[in-house]
């Protein structure tokens, strides 16, 4: 067992639980946490011109609320979003934007510009929730004092001309870590100004760049968190051993990797993060840059919905339903409404297992069910949890 010298354990454990209650008893009782969660957003969707236009005040039930909103993609959002980064926040907002997020993912290939608001960020540090549910369970209270590898995008990476305005814009896994080190005690290394301050390049060069400063910040550190996008964890452990000769797991004994950004990070990318890191626990972070919708409770391998905070349907082939009432083995494309986002078809593709369990199997692409019972097949995980 680690030392906890210098660590109330009982009282970080009462913390913990604190911090955790709110997203068990959510799924404990989905359907009364979803229509709480409803009524919180049709409030802030009130004050809102979208929002007032589609009568959001007078809606009481989910059924009113789909007679009302319509399920809307990125592109159907596209022309208010434009409007709100000219000024127009009122349109969307109800507050002002901390930052920009930016991402690729659409079926132009055009980048998405989603605004990030301070209600939205304090949502997001709900991705902090698969540590702290390892730390509880495990009793690691100790983790909180070594440092979190930081493998995140940067924060800025440029500026868009909109109107008369200069607006700068970054990843949203940069801009969720830049405001969780300001206010949680999870110690990043290196910070997110460090990275930011590389440049937003997307070169080998830009990448080699921000992983010789991990290495170089991180190599006399305790690692014992690593953090980030699954595919850029891989790229660095593979840069430190073709660069420096060793792998992560030689420098560090990290006890937890969470990550996201892809599916299969339990199971299809596993070995390779072992064989780079180590047997440490994997904690797989399902979020997107519209928000942080679940992460991983436990030992099973698929993630928990964050259902006290989103709100979440699902398009299937029998119809739109709420994502709690779906079968296992029932598959569907998530719809999720956030405080800016009602009814946002976001083309993520998603499987249900036994309640309260998911799986992002992949966006929505008629293949992409097939490449998943391939790689369930070739990997003989075969749909175990």
């Amino acid at each position: 067992m680690a030392s906890t010298a210098g660590i109330d354990a009982q009282k970080v454990s009462e913390m913990l639980k604190a911090q955790l209650q709110p997203w068990h008893e959510a799924t404990g009782d989905p359907a009364k946490a979803q229509q709480e969660v409803l009524k919180r957003f049709l409030g802030i969707y009130a004050q809102t011109e979208y929002g007032a236009e589609n009568g959001a005040e007078a809606i009481e039930t989910v059924e009113e609320y789909r007679r009302a909103f319509p399920v809307r993609t990125y592109e159907d959002y596209k022309p208010l979003i434009q409007k709100v980064m000219a000024g127009e926040l009122g349109l969307l907002l109800t507050e002002e934007p901390i930052g920009w997020a930016i991402t690729r993912g659409t079926t132009t290939g055009e980048s998405k510009f989603i605004p990030m608001t301070p209600t939205d960020l304090r949502m997001r540090v709900s991705a902090g929730r698969a540590m702290m549910n390892f730390v509880l369970s495990s009793g690691r209270y100790d983790l909180f004092r070594d440092a979190n590898l930081n493998l995140n995008f940067p924060s800025v990476v440029g500026t868009v001309q909109v109107g008369d305005k200069e607006i700068e814009y970054g990843y949203s896994s940069g801009i969720y870590t830049k405001y969780v080190s300001a206010r949680t005690p999870i110690r990043s290394v290196p910070t997110q100004d460090e990275i930011d301050a590389l440049g937003g390049g997307k070169t080998v060069r830009d990448w080699e760049a921000r992983f010789e400063l991990a290495y170089e910040k991180c190599k006399d550190e305790k690692v014992a968190l690593v953090g980030g996008v699954a595919p850029t964890a891989l790229r660095f452990g593979r840069y430190l051993r073709r660069v420096h000769g060793v792998y992560p797991k030689d420098l560090w004994q990290a006890q937890v990797l969470t990550l996201g950004s892809v599916p299969g990070i339990n199971t299809r990318h596993k070995p390779a993060l072992t064989a780079l890191y180590g047997p440490a626990a994997i904690r797989e972070i399902y979020g997107t840059t519209e928000g942080i919708f679940g992460q991983q409770r436990d030992e099973r391998r698929a993630w928990v919905p964050n259902y006290d905070l989103y709100f979440f349907e699902v398009q299937t082939s029998s119809g739109i339903k709420m994502l709690h009432e779906m079968h296992p083995g029932e598959m569907g494309s998530l719809v999720v409404s956030t405080p800016i986002l009602a009814r946002y078809r976001i083309g993520d593709l998603i499987l249900a297992f036994r309640s309260p369990y998911f799986r992002c199997i992949g966006r929505e692409r008629w293949w992409t069910p097939l490449r998943y019972a391939w790689d369930e097949l070739r990997t003989f995980n075969l749909g175990r949890l």
